[in-house]
């Protein structure tokens, strides 16, 4: 079994932007959010969270195809493979299990929840509501490069409605936020 600390070292090893890797421990927040939700493996979700993008610096085009590549190379399980490859829609690949199909749901709405704190004066998750994400959601303007609609068949394919969806996306952000503060990190 990967452990954390490998699988952060090798996105580490291919990812240089400090963006790219606030996002990645955004997705492995939200992902370790829904595995105790579901009661699955949270160390493994946050894994596959946390890789999930790894290559999307150094290779954008080949985005994920090259991350999976690197995964099989590294001995990565196949289901955490299968998600990786599954999040990006120009894959085709079916996401047929709910480690894929939670990836493909938080990682857009991961990065528009950190946006969103980020515009906020206090930049804090404090108060954060539900509401608030939703009319957001609203705002074209804001956060373009998330796209709505992968936000909304995430949460289809999951078959949890988007209130519910948001909120354990921001819970988990927040529980997270608070662990990494104490080790001196931050998802903003």
């Amino acid at each position: 079994m990967v452990t954390r600390e490998e699988a952060l070292n090798l996105l580490m090893e291919y990812t240089k932007s400090r963006s790219l890797i606030k996002h990645a421990l955004a997705v492995e927040a939200a992902m370790r959010g829904y595995a105790k939700k579901y009661n699955e493996d949270v160390e493994y979700w946050g894994i596959t969270g946390l890789i999930h993008d790894l290559d999307y610096e150094m290779y954008p085009k080949e985005h994920p195809l090259k991350g999976v590549e690197i995964l099989k190379e590294k001995g990565y399980p196949e289901d955490i493979i299968n998600a990786v490859k599954g999040h990006a829609d120009n894959t085709n690949t079916p996401r047929e299990t709910l480690l894929a199909k939670v990836l493909y749901a938080v990682d857009e709405l991961s990065s528009f929840i950190i946006a969103y704190i980020l515009v906020r004066p206090n930049k804090s998750f404090e108060g954060i509501k539900v509401k608030s994400i939703k009319k957001k959601l609203k705002d074209k303007a804001f956060a373009r490069g998330v796209d709505r609609e992968i936000v909304k068949q995430g949460a289809k394919e999951l078959g949890v409605e988007m209130d519910e969806h948001i909120k354990t996306v921001i819970e988990a952000l927040v529980e997270r936020e608070k662990e990494l503060n104490k080790i001196g990190e931050s998802l903003i």
